[in-house]
């Protein structure tokens, strides 16, 4: 059973070798920003206290929304490190390769809103993926392209609720940059599953366009694996 909360950051560190969280922040075009991210968190109240009888408090306006994201990161690097860990049975190196790069975009990811929020993050999350057989190619396969696809559409349903720029980091553009890495991922796991459907029309709809999800779409998959509970009632239905 792999029941676990997320990497510290230095067990991060020590799981990333191919790639320093430093030179990955700076090839996503937000190593700079991260000097004064933390502005966020000066400039709103700490309010992401948790209530014992709802859970985790998400925060309010954008930070609720950022760590909306920041929790989905959570899920996603928690699985992508566990992978890695314990290859599944007849996992290529170049399958191995790619699986480590994504797992080192998704540490990335996570880190970068931990620091973006500052105080107002929330804490790491408990998840619990027992009911994925991490030796099975087919059944982590099939979880890593259902996550690859719900975290598309969730950034994509989630953008237009991002409205600050605080201390000149426009955190919309950001997260337009992490959604694109996604979409990369999400295409490459679907090909390895089945050749060829790196962009099936159950996620493009027949204008191009990648499908959304509300916060509350999301939230209710993602609760599957997520075993702390956290209070989404300030996220945008």
């Amino acid at each position: 059973m792999h029941i676990l909360k997320n990497t510290s950051h230095e067990e991060a560190r020590d799981v990333m070798p191919n790639m320093q969280r430093r030179n990955f922040l700076k090839y996503l075009g937000i190593g700079s920003a991260l000097v004064t991210a933390g502005s966020i968190a000066s400039s709103c109240h700490k309010d992401h206290d948790n209530n014992p009888n709802k859970g985790v408090n998400l925060g309010t306006g954008d930070v609720a929304v950022l760590n909306y994201a920041y929790a989905l990161e959570q899920l996603e690097a928690a699985f992508y490190t566990q992978v890695v860990l314990t290859p599944y049975n007849g996992m290529s190196p170049t399958e191995l390769t790619f699986f480590t790069d994504i797992r080192n975009h998704e540490l990335g990811h996570r880190d970068f809103f931990k620091t973006a929020l500052g105080a107002n993050a929330i804490p790491g999350l408990a998840v619990n993926f027992s009911s994925i057989d991490f030796t099975s190619r087919t059944s982590v396969l099939n979880t890593a392209k259902a996550f690859e696809d719900l975290g598309v559409s969730a950034y994509n349903g989630a953008a237009q609720y991002i409205s600050s720029t605080t201390s000149g980091i426009a955190y919309l553009g950001l997260a337009g940059k992490i959604v694109s890495v996604e979409a990369r991922h999400a295409a490459y796991i679907r090909d390895l599953v089945t050749p060829g459907s790196f962009a099936g029309s159950d996620v493009i709809d027949t204008n191009g366009l990648d499908t959304t999800r509300t916060p509350a779409q999301v939230y209710a998959i993602a609760k599957t694996y997520i075993t702390t509970q956290i209070d989404t009632s300030t996220l945008p239905h």
